[in-house]
């Protein structure tokens, strides 16, 4: 079955920060924007799909009830932090399958969400909290590669810079090596300023079909990858080193569009820790198995920001329902050659990578301009 061409248009999000705020309100006044901007006609709007990992309930009827339209589809998905791609694939489907034209997507989550401990975590006791398995990823890749401490540094570094040029980020504060390196120690392998932050945030994107997206845009950015991937809801992992999730997915998505890594211009990818991004980028095929350090370290090197222009969830901060979302809209700044002082210079292929759960599971899109 050939199917149709979608589309992401505009984007809107709020600033990252620790604000306690209703999150029916943050999600209104973001979508509220989003619609403005576009000047898109609230009745051709066909769905809402939210992202968040709230205890709010029929959060995506609320918002349609309170913008004052009635879609078709109202939809809530719940996919912990990679529940913002997890929405954008559900606008992907509906519209490739022609049940729909226009949606909005919308994430957002507060500083202290039920969703940054999964249930069955607490198993776990006193060790449940997502750094303890971070930490198992760093030792288990210093021990097999020999990723040094100033390894670790440069990515975090990196993102924190990148992320002072980011007007939405949680953090504009940057840092040096050293700061870095002697910064508070939480674990035996992670420092503080290794890890993101979980914040409070919105940020929301318009998915059309085509001929909506050529009427209502000048530089609409085509999704041409999909991939997705559940490997287990549990920490099961034979290899502390690699993310299982994170490789098939990614394999999906350069086998739907015909790509192979190294044309991919510019990428957003989860670095929940510092651990995360090197191991990413091996997984994602940018740099061989145990050279994503050295990757990473020749790219800041260069002055080279293709990976995590906008900071990163280390610089920008984590609101996990709006991080995949987020994550996607800098993306399409960036092919839009719309993103300002994160500009990458003729960037046409860009890479969202975002995941759950110790990588348990990711989703990895693909677009171009």
């Amino acid at each position: 079955m050939k199917m149709n061409k979608v589309f992401i248009t505009n984007y809107s999000s709020t600033h990252f920060s620790l604000q306690n705020i209703e999150i029916k309100s943050i999600m209104l006044s973001v979508v509220q924007k989003l619609i403005l901007n576009s000047r898109i006609p609230k009745n051709l709007i066909d769905g809402i799909l939210v992202s968040s990992t709230s205890d709010s309930k029929y959060l995506a009827a609320q918002i349609s009830e309170s913008i004052g339209v009635q879609p078709k589809i109202s939809v809530t998905i719940e996919n912990l932090c990679s529940s913002g791609t997890n929405a954008i694939v559900a606008a992907f489907a509906y519209i490739s399958a022609g049940l729909a034209n226009v949606i909005i997507v919308v994430g957002a989550d507060l500083y202290d969400t039920p969703g940054k401990i999964f249930a069955t975590d607490e198993s776990r006791g006193n060790y449940k909290h997502p750094i303890f398995w971070a930490s198992l990823f760093t030792k288990a890749h210093k021990r097999k590669y020999n990723t040094t401490e100033y390894d670790l540094a440069i990515i975090s570094k990196k993102n924190h810079d990148n992320a002072s040029n980011n007007p939405y980020a949680y953090n504009k504060k940057t840092y040096t090596i050293n700061e870095i390196i002697n910064s508070k120690k939480i674990t035996d392998d992670l420092n503080i300023l290794h890890c993101s932050k979980l914040c409070t945030g919105c940020s929301a994107i318009l998915v059309m079909s085509e001929n909506y997206a050529k009427q209502f845009s000048e530089t609409p950015i085509c999704i041409i990858g999909i991939g997705q991937n559940t490997v287990s809801p549990t920490f099961t992992k034979n290899d502390l080193t690699s993310m299982e999730s994170t490789q098939k997915a990614a394999m999906a998505a350069f086998s739907m569009c015909k790509l192979i890594p190294h044309k991919i211009d510019v990428a957003e990818v989860h670095d929940a820790f510092s651990i995360c991004e090197i191991m990413a980028v091996e997984d994602l095929g940018f740099a061989k198995k145990g050279c994503g350090a050295t990757f990473s370290n020749e790219l800041y090197q260069t002055n080279n920001n293709k990976i995590n222009p906008r900071g990163g969830l280390i610089g920008s901060g984590h609101p996990i329902g709006a991080t995949g979302i987020s994550q996607t809209m800098e993306i399409v700044q960036q092919l839009q050659n719309n993103a300002g002082k994160r500009q990458i210079h003729n960037a046409k292929y860009g890479l969202v990578h975002n995941m759950s759960a110790a990588a348990t599971s990711s989703t990895v899109l693909i677009l171009t301009s």
